[in-house]
């Protein structure tokens, strides 16, 4: 089991937490992520931290698809691999919900498995250079020759070269999607399975797998997992404090039709509760929808209370069939922790 750290993007001012990220790396930590939504960017400050650090592996946990063209996201992440030293980089692609896809970055809906197909599929051209990239996707073409072409567009190759081999992992949440990443992608990274559900995702998984020509199985396709962390006394304390935060992407992040967020948690199997909290949040009623979200909800997927507590139910995580776990909110009191359980084995 390898252990990650995720400092997500942050808020009204930019905070790099560089202290804790050194001493994550100092205690063996595998993974660094970011992610993106509408302020910070997430490949910005791994280039940050790649000059700070030497050995920590630098994923975005997720970049957006909406934010850039797959050639303009290839290019970002194979220069920051390249300036990282190389193999360091592991490239998390997502698709946010329609309303910041369509009202902050101004792209179409569309149809987002299709469009990650090809976006996947253009990524992977670019990185191999093994000719001009060309691609006659459903959703996405290159050279463009849509309305408004100058119909001079030709293919191209990358001028830089480096590594072909950067790892695409894909953060989805539906079985469509999951299905898909199995059969396209480098690993999975989840936001939604905890160790109770991780055998039901990882045969959605196995079916994508099995499509595959190129002879990948489960034991080379990584499954990256995802869990919220506090070192505290009081565990009830712990669980109330992590639940706005959930109300916010169950109950807002997304539309009344169609939030992926809620979504999980009814596959969770709370959906009154996710009926409720939505039902609550858009009516404007935020400290009510929060104190809906059930305690077990929170607790299933988050390590909370002192440090017994926390290495007890650590183990069914580092039992459960996940190559790594990244740990959310994160302070120095935690990393400390879970380099002592890392230890002790």
């Amino acid at each position: 089991m390898k252990l990650g750290l995720n400092i997500g993007y942050t808020g009204a001012q930019v905070d790099m937490p560089v202290k804790r990220i050194l001493r994550a790396e100092e205690l063996g930590f595998d993974t660094l992520w970011t992610s993106e939504a509408y302020g910070t960017d997430a490949l910005t400050p791994l280039a940050y931290v790649a000059a700070l650090t030497k050995r920590i592996k630098l994923g975005t946990g997720v970049a957006q698809l909406a934010a850039r063209s797959p050639a303009a996201l290839a290019m970002a992440a194979q220069t920051l691999d390249a300036l990282a030293g190389g193999d360091r980089v592991i490239l998390g692609i997502g698709v946010s919900g329609p309303q910041i896809v369509e009202g902050w970055y101004g792209q179409p809906w569309g149809k987002p498995n299709i469009r990650l197909r090809d976006y996947v599929a253009i990524i992977r051209k670019v990185f191999e250079r093994k000719e001009p990239v060309s691609h006659d996707g459903r959703e996405i073409a290159l050279p463009y020759a849509g309305p408004g072409a100058s119909g001079l567009g030709k293919p191209l190759k990358s001028i830089l070269h480096t590594n072909p081999r950067i790892p695409i992992v894909l953060g989805t949440t539906t079985p469509l999607n999951i299905r898909m990443t199995g059969e396209i992608a480098d690993g999975w990274l989840s936001l939604q399975a905890v160790p109770a559900s991780i055998a039901k995702y990882r045969e959605i998984l196995q079916e994508g797998l099995a499509k595959r020509a190129d002879g990948r199985t489960m034991q080379d396709f990584m499954v990256q997992g995802w869990v919220g962390i506090k070192v505290t006394p009081d565990v009830k304390q712990a669980i109330d404090a992590l639940k706005p935060a959930i109300a916010v992407y169950v109950g807002g992040m997304g539309a009344r039709e169609k939030n992926f967020h809620k979504d999980n948690m009814i596959e969770r199997g709370y959906p009154e509760a996710a009926e409720r909290i939505q039902e609550l949040f858009l009516a404007g009623r935020k400290a009510e929808a929060a104190a809906a979200v059930p305690d077990e909800f929170v607790d299933e997927g988050a390590l909370v209370g002192p440090e017994a507590r926390i290495r007890e139910r650590w183990k069914p995580w580092g039992d459960a069939a996940f190559d790594s776990v990244m740990l959310n909110g994160a302070d120095d009191e935690a990393i400390e922790v879970m380099g002592r359980i890392m230890r002790a084995g």
